[in-house]
């Protein structure tokens, strides 16, 4: 899978590389049930048309360039795990658009004659609520006849577990709560968080969202094994750290992922 950032400045360049292609639009923090709805769907269609499938997402996130930096959104993936789960769906590119203010007020006729046409789109996916353009006042509904007929659409129903949206929201409040133990409903997977033990604490990659603080039962995962033990989430000064006390004595330093079951205690200053 090849990975392109596209910016104002090099738009032009790729446009004029670009082939005839599927794409699948979203922002897709988490790569959650609906999201890969939306990837599977488009792929469907591009093994059908025998087109290569590719991916747009935006950086950073809108919200955080909409609020004028004021409202921080909390991210449940980095960069090189999703480009890992897209690898695996089967994508073939993966665009990265920067998202600025200037991005964002293109007119919806804009974003799809530079973003879709320009780059050689012919089917476009997305979910329900998929929206581009200025104040978001394109959608799926009308994204054919902003291109002119020119670019086919499918819009993804809602994805839902217990009646609810599974969104990147719902997940991080899941997280804000504590209720790891239902994200696999709403992932297809347990939830995960790459650490690097230095053989004295667990060092947290600050893309990921750490839960509540309490005690945990998680499994910890290297290249060499993996143990079901416990953990804790803290809160320090600047936001949460998690404590292991000795239970990472056998382990070899490096890299772990943190796979995250349930919540036994409601308590960050619980000892493990």
């Amino acid at each position: 899978m090849k990975t392109i950032y596209l910016n104002k400045e090099n738009l032009s360049g790729w446009q004029k590389r670009a082939s005839t292609n599927v794409m699948a639009l979203g922002y897709f923090d988490g790569l959650h049930r609906g999201h890969c709805k939306v990837i599977e769907t488009a792929r469907s269609i591009a093994e059908e048309k025998g087109l290569p499938l590719m991916v747009m997402s935006f950086s950073p996130h809108p919200k955080t360039v909409l609020s004028n930096g004021k409202e921080q959104v909390h991210y449940l993936m980095p960069l090189s795990k999703k480009e890992e789960r897209l690898r695996e769906l089967g994508v073939d590119t993966f665009l990265i658009v920067e998202f600025d203010k200037e991005f964002a007020g293109l007119l919806p006729e804009q974003f799809v004659g530079k973003y879709l046409i320009g780059l050689g789109v012919v089917h476009a996916v997305a979910g329900f609520d998929f929206s581009y353009g200025s104040k978001g006042a394109g959608n799926m509904d009308r994204l054919k006849s902003d291109s002119a007929g020119r670019v086919e659409t499918t819009k993804v129903a809602k994805v839902t577990y217990r009646n609810e949206k599974i969104g990147s929201t719902c997940i991080r409040e899941k997280l804000f709560c504590g209720n790891v133990e239902e994200l696999p409903h709403l992932l297809g997977h347990a939830y995960e968080v790459r650490c690097q033990w230095n053989g004295t604490c667990l060092e947290t990659d600050p893309d990921y969202l750490l839960p509540a603080p309490g005690r945990y039962a998680v499994t910890l995962k290297n290249e060499w094994g993996s143990a079901f033990t416990e953990l804790s989430v803290m809160e320090q000064a600047g936001g949460l750290s998690l404590s292991c006390g000795n239970l990472l004595k056998d382990f070899v330093e490096g890299p772990l992922t943190v796979i995250w079951h349930n919540r036994i205690v409601e308590n960050a200053a619980v000892n493990v």
